[in-house]
């Protein structure tokens, strides 16, 4: 029940932070910021403290983060043994195959190129 409740309340602060955050405007996003008039809105700038919109994103971020903090905890192990899953497990014997042997026409020592060239052979 209690996590339950976690997710529903996860969910929705999920949706509306994400409608919260496509709502607001950018810095400089008027017309003037086209021609260099938006230097006046800066991080510290003239723009003032935060609006409401801006407060009401960052709590609704801290609480997304606080539930997906007890969402990542809740969701671990209950019991904790020690084991590993595939201890006692056994594994099947499957005979593993080697590469092909490559075929080809050549002998082993024939140091021709298709075509009838003689192979370069290295400086020694």
């Amino acid at each position: 029940m209690f996590l339950a409740l976690i997710l529903t309340i996860h969910i929705v602060v999920c949706l509306t932070l994400i409608l919260m955050i496509l709502l607001q405007s950018g810095k400089g996003a008027d017309i003037g910021a086209v021609f260099g008039g938006g230097s006046s809105q800066t991080v510290f700038g003239s723009a003032g403290p935060g609006t409401f919109l801006s407060k009401l994103t960052i709590a609704a971020a801290v609480i997304f983060m606080v539930t997906s903090i007890t969402l990542t905890y809740f969701s671990g192990p209950t019991v904790t043994t020690g084991k590993s899953i595939l201890d006692g497990e056994s594994v099947p014997a499957v005979p593993v195959q080697g590469p092909s042997p490559v075929k080809s026409d050549a002998p082993v020592g024939d140091k021709t190129v298709p075509g009838g060239a003689e192979a370069p052979t290295a400086p020694k």
